[in-house]
C-alpha cells in the first residue's frame, strides 16, 4: 500500500519515479526501526512485566525429561527445515525479480510490476490467516506440500515464452496469488508442525532452528533470483 501510495502522488517521470522510491524506501526503514525499538521496549512496560512474573509464579518449575541435543533436534526436523528452505528458493527466485523484471503489460504500464507484487503480499497475508481455519497436522504431507510449490517454475516460465492466452495478465496475476498463498500459508504451518514434533521442553530450540533454516532459504532464493535476468 505504501508503495501504490508514494508512486501515485508523484509524476510518472524519471524525477518522481526516483523521488517516489526514495520516500518509499525511507519510509519503509523508519517503520522498520521503530519496530525494533518498540519490541525490545515492549518487555519493560509495567503490565508486561507484572504479567510475566505471575506466570512464572503460577507455573513452577517440573520435572522434565533431558533435553534433547541441538544437533538431535536438528536431525528430527531436517525435513520440515529443507521444506522451508525450499519454500524461500521458490518464492524468491521468482518474487519480486521475475515479477518486476520478465512480464510487461499494455494494460497496466509501470503499474504492472505494483500490481503483481500487491497481489503476492496480500495472497501471502490471507495463506497466514488460513492457518486459524486449518492447520495440515501430518508432516509428510507439508513435506510434499511443499517440494510441489517447484511447478511454479514452468508454470512462470510459460507466462513469458508459453501460449499468447496464457502470457495475459490473469494467469499471470491468479499464478502470483497462489505463490502469496502458498508462501505464507505454507510457512505458519512449519511454523506450528516443526515445535509439535519435538518435546515440549525442545520446542523453543525447534523454533529457532526453523528460523535459521528459514534465513538460509531467504538467502539462497534471493540469489538465485538473478538467474531471471541470465
Amino acid at each position: 500500500m505504501l508503495r501504490i501510495i508514494t508512486k501515485a502522488s508523484l509524476p510518472h517521470s524519471r524525477k518522481g519515479l526516483r523521488t517516489s522510491t526514495h520516500i518509499y524506501f525511507f519510509t519503509s526503514t523508519l517503520i522498520e526501526l521503530l519496530c525494533i525499538l518498540f519490541c525490545n521496549l515492549i518487555h519493560k512496560l509495567p503490565t508486561i512485566r507484572h504479567y510475566k512474573t505471575k506466570a512464572e509464579l503460577n507455573n513452577p518449575p517440573e520435572t522434565i525429561s533431558k533435553p534433547l541435543k541441538t544437533l538431535d533436534i536438528l536431525k528430527k526436523l531436517r525435513w520440515l527445515a529443507m521444506s522451508m528452505v525450499t519454500i524461500y528458493i521458490v518464492t524468491l527466485s521468482i518474487f519480486p525479480g521475475y515479477l518486476s523484471e520478465n512480464v510487461k503489460s499494455v494494460y497496466f504500464g509501470d503499474w504492472y510490476p505494483v500490481f503483481l507484487i500487491t497481489t503476492f503480499n496480500v495472497g501471502d497475508f490471507s495463506g497466514k490467516c488460513l492457518t486459524a481455519i486449518y492447520v495440515i497436522k501430518r508432516s509428510k504431507w507439508v513435506v510434499w506440500a511443499c517440494i510441489t510449490r517447484v511447478l511454479f517454475y514452468p508454470l512462470f516460465m510459460g507466462c513469458v515464452f508459453g501460449p499468447k492466452w496464457f502470457r495475459h495478465e490473469a494467469p499471470v496475476a491468479l499464478l502470483t496469488l497462489l505463490l502469496g498463498v502458498s508462501n505464507g500459508y505454507l510457512t505458519s504451518v512449519l511454523m506450528i508442525v516443526a515445535p509439535k514434533s519435538v518435546p515440549v521442553e525442545d520446542s523453543n530450540i525447534a523454533g529457532i532452528v526453523m528460523s535459521l533454516f528459514l534465513a538460509i532459504g531467504l538467502v539462497v532464493g534471493s540469489g538465485l533470483g538473478w538467474l531471471w535476468n541470465i
